[in-house]
C-alpha cells in the first residue's frame, strides 16, 4: 500500500504542468465565446435565449462530469480497457447510461427553465415549446462530445498521464465550443428559417426519444443501470434549479455590460476554468476514495494539498491569459484595459476557485460516505455550481470595478 501511496503523491512540479496543460485548453474557449459573443442580434428574438445559454453550458458539463468521472475511475480499477472496439460491458452500459441521462437532463433543464422564466425572464406560455424542442435538439447533438471524450480518456491514460487531471478540463472546453455552436446553429434555425428549420429539430427530437425508449426498455430490469439512473435523478433535483439561476445572473451581467464583446468571449472559458480547479480536486478525491488512499473525512483534504495549490495557480496563469487574448480578439487591447479586464478577472477567480475547492471536496467525502458512487455527484454537481458561482463571483467583480 506505501507503494501504491506514494505513486500517488505527484510532486508540485508535476501536477502543476499537467494542470497548467489541461487547463491552457479552456484558451480555446475563446472561441465559445466569440461565437455567442457575435449572435447578440438574436438575444433580442426571445427573453429566453440568453438566460437558457448558461444551462445547456451546465447541462453538458454535468454529462460530461458523470461519463469522465466514472471513465476515468473505471481505468484505475480496471474495468473498462483503453480501446474503443472489444471493451467490457461496463463500458458500454456507461456509454447507455449517457445517452438516457442526457435526455433525462434536457427535460429536466427545459422544465425548470419554463418555470423560472415565467417568474423572472418574462417568457410567455408558447415559449414553452420552443424552449422544450430547442433544448433537446441541443442536448442530442452535444452526445458526439462523448466520442472525443472516449478518445481523450483513453489516449491520456495510454501515455501514463492522470485522466482525473487531464480529461475533464481539456473536454469541458471542447464541450463548451461544440455546444455553442450547436445551440447558435438550432436557435437560428427555429427564429429564422421558420418551417423548414422547425420540422428539422422536431425530426432530431423524435430519432432521439426513439433511441432512448428502446435502451430504456432494454435496461428496464438491470438493477445498477436503474440505480444508477435514480442517481443520477437526484443529482438532477440538485443542479436543475441551479443551472437555470445561472441564467438569470448571466441576464444581470448582460444589462451591466451592454455592449462589451470582451466579456461575453471570455464568459465561457471562464466557468470552465473554475469548473476545471473542482474537478481536479472531485476527481482526484473520489479515485483516491475507490482506491482506499484516502479516508472519508475533511482532514484528509491534506492529502492533496499539493495538488490543491498547483491546480489553483495554473488557474489564474490561464485567467490572465484569458484576460490579454480576449482584449486582442476584440480589437481592444491597451495597457489601461489589460490591467482593468485582468483585475475583474482575478477578483472572480479569488472569490470562486476557492469555493469550489471546498465544495468538490466534501461532496466526494459526503457521497462516499453515504453509499453513493461519487462519480455520479461530484463532478456534475460541482461543474454545474461552478458555473453559478463563477457568474456571481462575476457580477460582483464588476460591481466592485
Amino acid at each position: 500500500m506505501n507503494g501504491t501511496s506514494n505513486s500517488f503523491q505527484d510532486s508540485f512540479s508535476k501536477t502543476f504542468k499537467e494542470s497548467l496543460l489541461s487547463f491552457s485548453f479552456n484558451i480555446a474557449g475563446l472561441v465559445a465565446g466569440s461565437i455567442f459573443a457575435s449572435q447578440t442580434h438574436i438575444f433580442s428574438l426571445s427573453p429566453w435565449i440568453i438566460a437558457v445559454y448558461p444551462a445547456i453550458l451546465s447541462a453538458r458539463g454535468m454529462i460530461g462530469g458523470i461519463f469522465t468521472g466514472r471513465l476515468s475511475t473505471a481505468l484505475h480499477l480496471g474495468m473498462v480497457n483503453p480501446r474503443i472496439f472489444g471493451n467490457t460491458r461496463s463500458f458500454y452500459k456507461l456509454i447507455e447510461l449517457v445517452i438516457t441521462a442526457n435526455l433525462v437532463t434536457s427535460l429536466f433543464i427545459s422544465s425548470i427553465a419554463m418555470t423560472l422564466g415565467f417568474f423572472l425572464w418574462g417568457i410567455e406560455v408558447t415559449d414553452s415549446a420552443s424552449i422544450i424542442l430547442s433544448v433537446i435538439a441541443t442536448m442530442a447533438l452535444g452526445l458526439t462530445i462523448s466520442f472525443f471524450n472516449i478518445l481523450v480518456s483513453f489516449l491520456s491514460f495510454r501515455r501514463g498521464l492522470d485522466p482525473d487531471i487531464i480529461v475533464y478540463p481539456i473536454m469541458s472546453t471542447i464541450a463548451d465550443i461544440i455546444i455553442t455552436g450547436y445551440y447558435v446553429t438550432i436557435i437560428n434555425l427555429f427564429f429564422l428559417f421558420n418551417n423548414i428549420g422547425r420540422t428539422l429539430i422536431i425530426s432530431i427530437d423524435i430519432i432521439y426519444l426513439i433511441l432512448v425508449s428502446f435502451i430504456f426498455l432494454r435496461n428496464l430490469h438491470d438493477r445498477e443501470f436503474m440505480g444508477n439512473i435514480r442517481e443520477i435523478l437526484l443529482t438532477l433535483l440538485i443542479v436543475a434549479f441551479i443551472v437555470n439561476l445561472t441564467g438569470t445572473f448571466l441576464d444581470k451581467i448582460s444589462v451591466i455590460v451592454k455592449s462589451r464583446k470582451e466579456i461575453y468571449t471570455v464568459y465561457p472559458a471562464l466557468i470552465d476554468a473554475v469548473g476545471d480547479v473542482g474537478s481536479v480536486v472531485g476527481s482526484i478525491a473520489t479515485t483516491r476514495l475507490a482506491l482506499g488512499l484516502i479516508d472519508p473525512t475533511i482532514s484528509s483534504i491534506r492529502r492533496i494539498k499539493t495538488q490543491i495549490f498547483s491546480s489553483w495557480i495554473a488557474s489564474i496563469i490561464i485567467f490572465v491569459t484569458l484576460s490579454f487574448l480576449s482584449l486582442l480578439l476584440n480589437g481592444i487591447l491597451e495597457v489601461s484595459t489589460f490591467i482593468g479586464h485582468t483585475y475583474i478577472l482575478l477578483i472572480t477567480n479569488f472569490i470562486a476557485v476557492p469555493i469550489m475547492i471546498a465544495i468538490s471536496y466534501i461532496i466526494s467525502m459526503l457521497t462516499f460516505k453515504g453509499g453513493f458512487d461519487p462519480d455520479n455527484f461530484v463532478i456534475p454537481i460541482e461543474s454545474s455550481l461552478a458555473d453559478n458561482v463563477t457568474t456571481i463571483a462575476l457580477l460582483l467583480a464588476l460591481l466592485l470595478y
